[in-house]
């Protein structure tokens, strides 16, 4: 299998949300998408309280050869893809710097102390302007509502991995997510989840994409 070249090595990717909203699979069908273009992927997760609407992340480490820790260093993340807005801010604080680029769902989902007032939840103008500050891209995608639109809000993280695909940074293309979700899920639902993943790469080529997303092979 012929090695992809990456931008940079480890390209380093958080994909990050609250529980329930399906970021572990959204990892690991980005990280077995890499797999089979010939990557090393190493993946690394951590969860809050994830059955109660806690922060989940997902690290992925991906290289043309070489194996990593699973822990991207502070500052290091290249792609923050956030199936929610508050969480897009709270992994750039720590994982951003000038060059990373930035997808995020903006669908709020509020926690338990915002809805009862003892906190305060940011304006999506507020979100909006600290991310634009602190990343060198920003897309701001309706990952939820696309996905409402298709019958199941859980679908918004599919439409997440298309976004990411859609920027053209990784070598990864529509083949490639379908054959990752046929060898973990069901094909009864590969349909609704491949016009998912085409919703995000037009999301993102619609609002200007950074290279052309790579064709699949015929």
């Amino acid at each position: 299998m012929e090695k992809q070249q990456l931008s940079k090595d480890p390209y380093n990717i958080v994909i990050t949300g609250v529980g329930g909203q399906g970021n572990v699979m959204a990892s690991r069908l980005l990280g077995n998408m890499l797999v089979r273009k010939g990557c090393q992927v190493t993946i690394g997760e951590t969860f809050g309280a994830s059955q109660r609407g806690g922060s989940v992340m997902s690290h992925l480490r991906v290289s043309a050869g070489s194996v990593w820790s699973p822990q991207i260093p502070k500052g290091r993340a290249d792609i923050i893809a956030a199936l929610e807005p508050v969480e897009a801010l709270r992994v750039l604080m720590r994982y951003g710097n000038p060059e990373v680029m930035v997808l995020t769902n903006t669908r709020p989902l509020y926690p338990v102390a915002v809805i009862g007032g003892e906190l305060d939840y940011p304006s999506p103008e507020e979100i909006g302007t600290t991310i634009r500050e602190l990343s060198a891209h920003a897309w701001f995608i309706a990952a939820t509502d696309e996905a409402i639109k298709l019958g199941n809000p859980i679908l918004g993280n599919i439409v997440m991995i298309g976004a990411i695909a859609g920027t053209g940074e990784l070598p990864i293309s529509r083949e490639d997510f379908r054959e990752a979700f046929l060898n973990s899920m069901p094909a009864t639902k590969l349909d609704v989840n491949l016009r998912a993943f085409d919703l995000g790469v037009e999301k993102v080529k619609q609002a200007g994409g950074l290279k052309p997303v790579p064709a699949p092979p015929k």
